[in-house]
Parts: C-alpha cells; sequence; structure tokens
C-alpha cells in the first residue's frame, strides 16, 4: 500500500479543511489527485467525491463529510486524524510517542480554533446565510476577537518559547507547522485589524508563518493554481464590520 496514490476527497472551489492537508502533501512532494477538482472523464468531481460520502465505495461506514483521504483501501476521514496517518509517512513529525501525541494534541487545538472561526460568521447555524444572523455574528466575532483569538495564539506563542522558538514540535518542520501558518493567514485574511493589533504578542508565530511561506516546496505551491485564494465561500471569510480591534 505504500506505493498507492493519495487521494484526497474535498469541495473543489475553497481552500477549508482540506488545506491543512495539501499543505502536508506539498510540503513533502508526495504525489497526490484532489479528485473533486479532476474532470469526471478522469473519474473525479463532486459527483466522486459524493459517491464516496453515500457509502459507494464499499466501506462499512462511510465518512460523515470531506476531507477524507483514500490510500489504497484505506479511508480516513477527519483533518486530524488524516494528519496522524500521514505526518510519520510522510517524515513531518518526531519518530517518538510523546511528540506525536503532543502534535495530534496541537492539532486537535487547531481543529477547535478553526471552528470557532468559523462560528464567528454562522454562529446560529450553517444552513442560515450570513445575513440572517448578522447580529449575533457581530456579538460573537467581537467575543472571539477580544478574548479566544489571544487565548489560542497565547497558547501557540508558549508552545514555541517552550520549544526552540521555530517549530511547535520537535526540531524540524512539523505537520502541526504547516497548519499553524494556515491558520495565521487566514485569521490574518479574515480579520487584518484583530490580527494588526494581536501582532506585537504573537511573534514567534509570525516568524513561523513566514518561514513556511518561503519553503521552496510550499512557496512554488502559493504561487500555483492549485493554491486557491480565500473567499467569502469559505471557512474564514472577511466581513470588515466584523474586524474590529481588540479592546
Amino acid at each position: 500500500m505504500s506505493e498507492s496514490p493519495y487521494e484526497l476527497y474535498y469541495w473543489p472551489t475553497i481552500q477549508g479543511r482540506g488545506e491543512l492537508v495539501r499543505l502536508a502533501l506539498e510540503e513533502a512532494g508526495a504525489p497526490y489527485s484532489d479528485v473533486a477538482r479532476l474532470p469526471a472523464a478522469k473519474g473525479g468531481g463532486v459527483a466522486a467525491m459524493m459517491k464516496l460520502l453515500r457509502g459507494g465505495g464499499g466501506e462499512a461506514l462511510a465518512p460523515l463529510a470531506p476531507p477524507f483521504l483514500k490510500h489504497g483501501p484505506l479511508v480516513i476521514a477527519q483533518t486530524a486524524n488524516i494528519l496522524l496517518y500521514l505526518a510519520p509517512r510522510l517524515g513531518l513529525v518526531p519518530d517518538d510517542e510523546p511528540a506525536r501525541f503532543r502534535a495530534n494534541q496541537l492539532m486537535l487545538t487547531i481543529a477547535d480554533l478553526v471552528a470557532e472561526a468559523h462560528d464567528t460568521h454562522h454562529p446560529i447555524s450553517s444552513s442560515l446565510h450570513y445575513e440572517d444572523q448578522k447580529p449575533e455574528a457581530a456579538r460573537y466575532a467581537a467575543c472571539f476577537i477580544r478574548e479566544r483569538i489571544p487565548k489560542f495564539l497565547g497558547y501557540f506563542e508558549r508552545s514555541l518559547e517552550h520549544g526552540d522558538g521555530e517549530h511547535l514540535v520537535g526540531k524540524a518542520v512539523s505537520y502541526v507547522d504547516l497548519a499553524m501558518f494556515q491558520v495565521m493567514s487566514s485569521l490574518t485574511y479574515a480579520f487584518p485589524r484583530a490580527m494588526a493589533a494581536v501582532a506585537p504578542s504573537a511573534r514567534l508565530l509570525g516568524r513561523l508563518s513566514d518561514s513556511i511561506a518561503a519553503r521552496p516546496n510550499i512557496a512554488a505551491y502559493l504561487a500555483s493554481e492549485r493554491r486557491l485564494p480565500p473567499s467569502e465561500n469559505d471557512l474564514f471569510r472577511h466581513y470588515p464590520e466584523l474586524d474590529i480591534e481588540p479592546a
């Protein structure tokens, strides 16, 4: 199975949670197919993804939602779980077990942050439009900016301080560093004013993000058509009325 290609299934028009998996694959230079972005004639498209979601791949229990990864006979869902599987195979996590558990702990915390960031524009329900919940979104976003961004970024900043100052786990780039880059760039897109205010207290995170963006494989990916731009259809959205400066 080690020679089987990696097949990533995610919505084809947004970065979303699938981007955290893409960054790991791109950094490692691993061959993979982004199935929903492929033409139907090549076995791709959203229909191919939905077939697996509906159990059409023969799995005992199909994934609830994308992203999910197919590798040989395995189908693995949930972003942190996918990366837990991929990272040792891609050389993006230390070999020792305590470090791997710490990496997973940090990744799950990143997942919590991503979920809360999404809820700034959909605090009541994902099935409602943003325009249907704007007052609630304004209240939620204000709390997120004033309380949650400093709490989360403070935690990750301390994680860097307790390490070598350059990596969140170990002394080499891991999948957690790549995920943190994505979160920092996405938060800066969604809340540029708020992130400018918090930047002085997150200097190590800023340096980490810059160093990841400059890595050859990542820089090439960011400059390619494979890297989709952020948008107001994604997890992180820029609504100027929600982007306040922390009190």
